[in-house]
């Protein structure tokens, strides 16, 4: 999730996140960063963060191909050492992976250095020219060391299936309301996620299907 510095005092009344990032927004952060595709035909971008997981993953795949859909899946570079037999599955089915950091380090937090070490270690476990930086936390300095290297994917949409204070219905509602041809939206292969996701994927899958749109990786 995209968050800005200092959200942690706010509220918890009030998201402590965009699950949508303004346009004009986007012309004041990092220009490597990419939110959305281009929108020439009606293709769809999905990405899952914060795998691989055991039953989970395997679940997604099941469901993108009996869609015939093709997604992204940034994985955590500690999952994947976990579980290389659930990542061979993501290589063998013909998904894109992204690299998401060895251990879903926030950026803001963490030393330069040290951050740039962890990007590495899981690139040597993913080899991936794709990266999405945890939490949407990045800096106009990390963005500019990365870019060298990698693709920077952010969102146009968070599915926030993630939220535990979201619905399942929520979280589908939203997502199918605020998707557009080009979108790029987030979804989490995870175990905090699972409610909202079992229940979401298949509906937003078929609603999408049903209205003449494919999916694609990056």
């Amino acid at each position: 999730m995209f968050q800005f510095p200092g959200c942690e005092a706010w509220s918890q009344t009030f998201p402590m996140y965009l699950n949508k990032i303004p346009g004009f927004l986007r012309y004041l952060l990092p220009s490597q960063l990419e939110w959305v595709q281009p929108a020439r035909q009606k293709e769809i971008y999905l990405t899952f963060d914060d795998g691989p997981i055991p039953e989970i993953t395997p679940w997604v795949l099941k469901q993108l191909d009996e869609h015939k859909a093709k997604a992204t899946f940034f994985c955590v570079g500690d999952n994947v050492s976990k579980h290389p037999e659930v990542f061979q599955q993501l290589l063998d089915s013909g998904h894109s992976i992204g690299n998401h950091t060895h251990n879903h380090l926030k950026a803001w937090n963490t030393d330069l250095k040290d951050y740039l070490e962890n990007v590495s270690l899981c690139n040597s476990l993913v080899n991936s020219k794709l990266f999405r930086p945890p939490h949407g936390q990045i800096t106009p300095r990390l963005a500019r060391k990365l870019s060298k290297e990698y693709r920077l994917i952010m969102w146009t949409l968070l599915s926030r299936d993630f939220d535990q204070q979201v619905s399942p219905y929520e979280c589908l509602k939203t997502s199918i309301e605020n998707t557009k041809p080009g979108t790029i939206i987030v979804f989490h292969d995870s175990q905090k996620a699972w409610n909202r996701l079992e229940y979401t994927l298949p509906r937003y899958l078929e609603h999408f299907t049903n209205q003449g749109f494919t999916f694609r990786s990056l």
